[in-house]
């Protein structure tokens, strides 16, 4: 059968792979273009195999709500330049909207999913792969739920918030969401610092204390005094608030203020715990210009 420049535009709308593979399959298949398309997925799933290795640090979190739940979920990609391509931005909408549908925060219950067009999550996952050429993979998840949800994605795509109150406002929960995504807090409040993080920092105050020759009970009350200090910094409840017009209020005296409570909250950055490949723009753009070819 003969390979027309129609067949191959036909298998390449249907497929969204390059032209030059979208030929490659109609000849190893005779012309037969359903053929063709199952060789296509075979041979991404393939692609996707061989880069699943590969560092995947960038991407993008995806915020999802629905019926008075809230999702963050990350998608990684191995450069910035992707994470910010149309199929990639639509891949990770499409995912988070599935996901909190569904009420599923745990990866692999999300993979299997099926979105619009009727593939799961996992099969436009491995096609996108073989698409654009970088290893992509849906990394983490968390859901919240409330009466009052405020959500904050930073202007980048790679920062996330999500805070639930019983009570309060919507205006206070989109400016606790800001607060957290600017100030990190690492837990709610005091009772949520684990022992040996409250045991770390009694050592390093003990130990900074040692020399001051202070009489020992002065001495426990400055080691007691400087680990509430250190530690309430790092608690949400303990922090100063950064609101604009907080005018110097804490978080939690705005938060009591209004007659809310905080029943939890989830911070997200793309990237966290993942050890990155430094690359410039450069290299980047021969990349994409390679993959391509």
């Amino acid at each position: 059968m003969e390979i027309t420049a129609a067949l191959v535009k036909e298998l390449r709308e249907r497929s969204g792979a390059g032209m030059m593979e979208c030929k490659k399959a109609l000849v190893e298949n005779a012309g037969n273009i359903e053929a063709a398309a199952d060789w296509l997925r075979t041979q991404g799933l393939a692609k996707a195999d061989k880069k699943a290795t590969r560092v995947a640090a960038e991407g993008r979190v995806a915020l999802g709500q629905a019926g008075g739940k809230a999702l963050l979920v990350e998608l990684n990609c191995e450069t910035d330049f992707v994470g910010k391509d149309e199929n990639f931005v639509k891949f990770a909408a499409d995912v988070a909207a599935a996901a909190v549908a569904a009420g599923a925060a745990d990866v692999e219950a999300i993979k299997s999913l099926q979105l619009a067009d009727g593939q799961t999550v996992e099969q436009v996952r491995q096609a996108l792969v073989a698409k654009i050429g970088e290893n992509m993979q849906v990394r983490r998840a968390a859901m919240i739920s409330g009466g009052n949800i405020g959500a904050y994605i930073h202007s980048n795509d790679k920062l996330g918030v999500l805070v639930a109150l019983e009570g309060g406002t919507p205006e206070l929960a989109k400016g606790l969401a800001m607060h957290i995504a600017a100030m990190n807090p690492q837990y709610l409040d005091m009772s949520e610092v684990p022992e040996e993080v409250v045991a770390r920092e009694r050592n390093i105050a003990m130990e900074q204390a040692k020399d001051s020759g202070k009489p020992p009970e002065i001495l426990e009350k400055m080691i007691q005094g400087k680990i509430r200090k250190t530690l309430a910094e790092q608690t949400l409840l303990g922090q100063a608030y950064a609101a604009p017009d907080a005018n110097g209020m804490g978080v939690e005296e705005a938060i009591k203020k209004a007659g809310a409570k905080v029943t939890g909250f989830v911070r997200m950055n793309v990237g966290e715990g993942i050890e990155k490949k430094e690359e410039n723009f450069a290299e980047e753009v021969m990349k994409q210009v390679k993959a391509s070819q």
